[in-house]
Formats: structure tokens, C-alpha cells, sequence
């Protein structure tokens, strides 16, 4: 008995030091289970393209955001000819009292443009950077076009009410989002039963596009990322000189 006392005194103080640690394993289980959705949903890589972010979505590169330095650019006299943006804005069959949100508007290039269309509804100028929104302040009252509303979003959120948009335009913006799943929920939610977004992207599928490849994308690809927020693809308009123009609907049960 004496010889055996020691060794019980041993086992159970092992016994009663697992029995401790067993919240704490479950809280580390619990803790990486709620962590797992957002690892699921983006990936980081350490090895990426220059022009990347090495933040990974479904599948594609995050491409690295333009910068309010690039305005200039933007505003280039040649840019109309060279995407035939009178085209663009025409084929949005915009109705006189449509709710439009320009997703990333930058200057406001196409705010401006779709502005006279809408001339009942208005646009929302959405872009996340200050600068930019002063940018779009300053054409709106060098034009004198009163139904353009600037709004200042942030990386995950386009910041509009719910339900309050007709259609939603995203211009060679949508590969440069940091957070494109929670921004397209953000944009889902703010678009009418019914809405409509339009994405315009360089096409991904053609590699004689003069356009780096993280700032251009495939049909496929845009597909699949607005189906994964429940986005119904309508149909390709594919009448500019390099660029898709996509149409997805909210459907009314979203």
C-alpha cells in the first residue's frame, strides 16, 4: 500500500490536469471554427503577381487599386474613342427615372455621362477614396449637373440604402475590390427586386488586349463570382472594342 500511494497520487493529478485543459482545447477548436469561413472565402500568398495584391477570391488574383493619382487618365481626351463610352452608356437601357450607383466612379467619367440619361432618377458617384470625391464634387459644379451624388464608400461596404437602386455600374472596378464578396452582398442589398448590374471588364480571354492580366477578366470568372452572391447572369453585350459588357439580375426571393 505504501509503495502503490505515490503512483495513485501521480495518475490522478495527470488525470486532473487533462480534465483543465479540456475548455481550453474546445475554445482553440471554437475559435478556429469561426475563423475558417473568411480563410475559405480569401486566401494570401506570399509568392503573386507584381501587380497583385496576393490576396486570392475563387480562384483569381485581387489586382492592386489605382490610385487617385491615375485621374488624369482617367479624363484622357482619347478615352472615348478608345472605349467607345457613348456606346457603353447607351447600351445600359437606362429608363428617365432610374436609380443608378456608378460602383467605383472615380472622377466621375460615367456618373456625368449617365446623369442626362436619368434625368427623373440620379446617380450615385461611389468611390472609397477621399480624393476621388473631391474629384467628383468638382466636375458637379463645373457641370452643373445637379443628379450626381457623390457617396464615400469603404473597401467591404458601397455604403447606399437598401433597396434603392435600379442599376448598379461597375467600370473596370470590380477586379480591384479588396473585398469583392462582402461589396457585391453590400451591392445586392442596395439593389431593387429586379435590379440590375452591369460589369465591364477587359476581356481576360484575349491576351492581345495591351491590358496587364490582373486588370482584365474572363466571362467564367466573373460568372462565378456574382453567382456566388446570388446574381443571375442575363446576357454579354460584346459591341466594344475590348471590353465585355455583362448583365446580372437580383432575383425578387434575394
Amino acid at each position: 500500500m505504501t509503495k502503490t500511494a505515490p503512483f495513485i497520487k501521480q495518475l490522478t493529478v495527470i488525470i486532473l490536469t487533462i480534465i483543465l485543459l479540456l475548455p481550453l482545447n474546445a475554445c482553440t477548436t471554437a475559435t478556429a471554427t469561426n475563423i475558417a469561413p473568411s480563410d475559405i472565402i480569401y486566401q494570401q500568398r506570399t509568392v503573386h503577381n507584381p501587380d497583385g495584391t496576393g490576396k486570392f477570391y475563387m480562384g483569381r488574383e485581387i489586382a492592386r487599386v489605382m490610385g487617385y493619382e491615375g485621374a488624369s487618365w482617367l479624363e484622357r481626351p482619347s478615352r472615348g474613342m478608345e472605349e467607345k463610352s457613348a456606346r457603353l452608356v447607351n447600351n445600359l437601357d437606362l429608363k428617365p427615372t432610374d436609380i443608378v450607383a456608378d460602383i467605383g466612379a472615380g472622377t466621375g467619367y460615367f456618373s456625368f455621362r449617365i446623369a442626362p440619361l436619368v434625368p427623373e432618377g440620379k446617380v450615385f458617384a461611389v468611390d472609397l477614396q477621399p480624393e476621388m470625391i473631391n474629384f467628383i464634387e468638382l466636375n458637379k459644379q463645373e457641370k452643373n449637373i445637379a443628379n450626381v451624388e457623390p457617396v464615400l464608400g469603404s473597401i467591404d461596404n458601397p455604403n447606399l440604402p437598401e433597396n434603392s437602386v435600379d442599376l448598379v455600374v461597375m467600370v473596370d472596378a470590380y477586379h480591384e475590390f479588396a473585398y469583392p464578396r462582402e461589396m457585391m452582398q453590400g451591392i445586392v442589398k442596395a439593389l431593387k427586386p429586379g435590379g440590375r448590374t452591369v460589369s465591364i471588364e477587359y476581356r481576360g480571354e484575349n491576351p492581345m488586349i495591351p491590358i496587364k492580366g490582373l486588370h482584365k477578366m474572363t466571362q467564367q470568372q466573373v460568372k462565378k463570382e456574382m453567382a456566388a452572391v446570388g446574381l443571375v447572369w442575363k446576357e454579354t453585350k460584346d459591341m466594344l472594342p475590348q471590353q465585355h459588357l455583362m448583365v446580372f439580375e437580383k432575383q425578387s426571393q434575394i
